[in-house]
């Protein structure tokens, strides 16, 4: 089979870390990845946010990656990116020539835009689109009010996408609930969650040494709603409970660690904890590569992953294959992701007392520990490998194809 993936802002070639760069990204990469592997031919259609970047990138047997010259060739935020899909359709479209592919697979709702357009520009010619949002526009707004930066247009262009799909993958049952609520049919939904890479991964080799008696680790785009201030607020409860000797480590941001007090939302970080007195307990290491991750991820005594919401999240995966547990607020994803009490501990959102509580529990009780550690690796080897996820992504296009039916117009509701 050959297929199309759309990934307007995020670039499986790009670094993790910064502000528009992190799971999607992961969750491109691999998926393309493991679909190669599996003996289909994946291109990436992302735009180019550099001038120096190549057309096509081989990135692999039957794998590459293409930048299409949609808009300006530099870093532009991915909620300023709506008015450049059209562009982005034409790149893609031009570069199909007359060899479309059997299907094409849009990632958020703008790459969803894209496809859509691009897939209909042959007539006579019907080909599959399939749609992953990774977040859902309604959700957002729930959570950020006022603070939701999308484009208004989202609001019925996002649905529109959901509409004209011929098939959604979505990563958990709750965003199926969540499509349900914007009228998209879900007949046509499948699910398939993120994975996670298991031969990098792994419970086995060397930890990162640590400063401090206990490591709390926190991975993730620096962003308000990833709720890194509620960990720092949890950390003068836990002095409080008999645990002083704790270090904070927070990786993420797209700078190096002396760069990283240009951030204002790292300046805010760490203000926060200079007012509450931990400052010497809270470290930022910025961007990390891929590769030295998963050492730090042994060196901590538990993960934190405190969103006010999230549509799945990958660094629970990544925590739980290193065997560590984690300690996951109970929204969208983490819900299904972590076990409560199997794999990690559940805690409301927003409730940095709570994260405090899980950590006490968790610091105090090594055998616990060792307990939850121990099942999460084996709940992500089981059910969270690439190979699984590429397998129940391969289903979906099946799904797509054979219900193809010959004559049906295109972007129902969905105009540019």
């Amino acid at each position: 089979m050959r297929i199309s993936m759309v990934s307007e802002h995020a670039s499986p070639l790009a670094a993790l870390g910064g502000v528009d760069a992190g799971g999607q990204n992961v969750h491109v990469a691999a998926l393309s990845e493991a679909l190669a592997a599996r003996g289909h031919s994946v291109t990436v259609y992302t735009r180019r946010d550099a001038p120096q970047l190549p057309r096509r990138v081989p990135v692999g047997p039957r794998l590459e990656v293409v930048n299409v010259d949609a808009g300006p060739a530099r870093h532009i935020p991915k909620d300023e990116l709506l008015p450049f899909m059209g562009a982005l359709a034409d790149g893609i479209a031009t570069d199909w020539g007359q060899q479309p592919p059997d299907v094409v697979h849009g990632h958020f709702w703008m790459s969803g835009l894209a496809a859509l357009d691009a897939a209909g520009r042959y007539a006579g010619f019907r080909i599959p689109v399939v749609q992953t949002f990774h977040a859902l526009g309604t959700v957002k707004r729930r959570h950020q009010g006022a603070d939701d930066t999308s484009p208004r247009e989202r609001r019925w262009l996002e649905p529109g996408v959901g509409r004209s799909a011929d098939r959604i993958i979505a990563t958990c049952p709750d965003e199926v609930f969540e499509l349900r609520a914007m009228g998209i049919d879900t007949a046509k939904v499948s699910v398939a969650p993120c994975g996670v890479d298991l031969g990098l991964f792994t419970a086995d080799g060397p930890a990162a040494p640590r400063p401090r008696s206990h490591r709390i680790l926190s991975v993730g785009r620096l962003v308000p709603r990833k709720g890194v201030d509620l960990v720092i607020r949890a950390l003068p409860q836990l002095a409080a409970a008999g645990y002083d000797d704790v270090e904070l480590l927070i990786v993420g941001g797209g700078a190096e660690a002396g760069l990283l007090e240009s951030d204002p939302e790292v300046r805010r970080l760490l203000a926060l904890a200079a007012e509450l007195g931990v400052r010497d307990k809270v470290t930022l290491l910025g961007h990390v590569p891929r590769a030295e991750m998963p050492a730090i991820f042994r060196s901590a005594d538990a993960v934190v992953c405190a969103p006010w919401y999230e549509p799945f999240g990958i660094v629970p995966l990544e925590a739980m294959a290193c065997g560590v547990p984690v300690v996951a607020a109970a929204v969208g994803g983490l819900r299904d992701t972590v076990v409560d009490g199997g794999t990690g501990i559940h805690v409301p959102p927003r409730d940095p007392q709570a994260i405090a509580s899980a950590l006490t529990r968790l610091l105090g009780e090594p055998a616990l520990r060792a307990e939850l550690g121990a099942a999460g690796q084996r709940r992500a080897r089981s059910r969270y490998s690439w190979q699984r996820v590429a397998a129940e992504t391969e289903k979906a296009y099946e799904l797509a194809v054979a219900a193809m039916p010959a004559g049906q117009v295109r972007m129902e509701g969905v105009a540019l």
